[in-house]
């Protein structure tokens, strides 16, 4: 287990954990009122310059859209309607993926899959940096560069490291997405659809949110592999900070997690956290012993099916 025994002794001894499982009912509309927000600024940034258009990108914008990928997080453990509606998850992380403006939800879901399932397995949880990057990437320039392109990165290492054939529902994801976009450039131009896509990119690199994407994971203890951080951030992140607790409970919605860390706060408070993500970042450039190698990587044998 991921933080001690607590999935397994922390049910048994606080079986009260097991009521929070199942879906939030609050998630669909915060979720709606973040994709009406970013609607309603598509046009009231298409005749801003264009410095001001990256400003708000950058500053607000994509604070949101960055926050609805980890909303997409969310539902991607079917806490928006429940596991038995399975497919409204899968379309509404659709409708949550439309402020991003690249089609983002249904490879997310493929693949987080495995990771829970498989984590730092080589070949298989594509979250772990390629060899590459962890040989390039090791100067405090070259990290920040790595930072800067970590979108990048996101996108292109599952090709690499793990590649999947294209499902129909990614088809759907991008069909629904690049109509959308059609619609929104139709109606205001060039600038929302800049607005939309440059705050993904930019505040999913460089910007104190991102300290999530390292401090989840990265070795900054030796033999500690997954962290949690409590700070204030979380109130726009969906709680992604409460990650020792999400890898224990992944069916428990982030809205609830705070409520396992203090119903088992002794399986959690005497583990390593991190107590701000700017700091992680700026930890992860200029500690010359944490980089892209930094991660736990483990050898799964699985048994292909005939």
């Amino acid at each position: 287990m991921y933080s001690s025994s607590a999935a397994g002794t922390g049910t048994a001894k606080y079986p009260e954990i097991k009521s929070l499982m199942g879906p939030d009912p609050q998630l669909k509309w915060v979720v709606t009122g973040m994709v009406l927000t970013q609607l309603l600024a598509c046009y009231m940034v298409h005749d801003l310059p264009w410095k001001w258009v990256f400003f708000w990108s950058y500053g607000f914008g994509g604070c949101i859209n960055h926050s609805l990928t980890l909303a997409i997080h969310d539902i991607s453990h079917n806490v928006a309607f429940g596991n038995k509606l399975a497919h409204l998850n899968r379309w509404f992380a659709i409708w949550a993926n439309l402020p991003i403006g690249l089609p983002y939800s249904a490879s997310f879901k493929k693949y987080h899959i495995d990771h829970h399932r498989y984590l730092g397995g080589d070949g298989l949880d594509v979250d772990i940096p390629t060899d590459a990057e962890g040989w390039f990437f090791c100067t405090p320039l070259r990290k920040v560069l790595w930072l800067f392109l970590q979108p990048l990165f996101y996108a292109l290492r599952p090709l690499v490291v793990n590649p999947k054939p294209v499902s129909r529902l990614e088809m759907m994801n991008a069909a629904v997405q690049f109509a959308v976009n059609f619609v929104i450039f139709y109606l205001w131009g060039l600038k929302p659809i800049v607005y939309l896509i440059a705050g993904s990119i930019l505040c999913m690199g460089l910007h104190p949110i991102s300290g999530h994407f390292i401090a989840e994971h990265y070795m900054f203890l030796k033999g500690h592999e997954t962290y949690s951080y409590y700070g204030s951030l979380n109130r726009i992140t969906f709680n992604v900070g409460y990650h020792m607790e999400h890898h224990d409970f992944p069916s428990i919605p982030g809205s609830k997690l705070p409520q396992v860390k203090k119903m088992a706060a002794e399986y959690y408070d005497s583990l390593p956290q991190h107590t701000s993500w700017t700091r992680v970042l700026w930890d992860f450039v200029f500690d010359d012993s944490i980089g892209p190698y930094t991660r736990i990587k483990r050898e799964y044998k699985l048994v292909k099916q005939e």
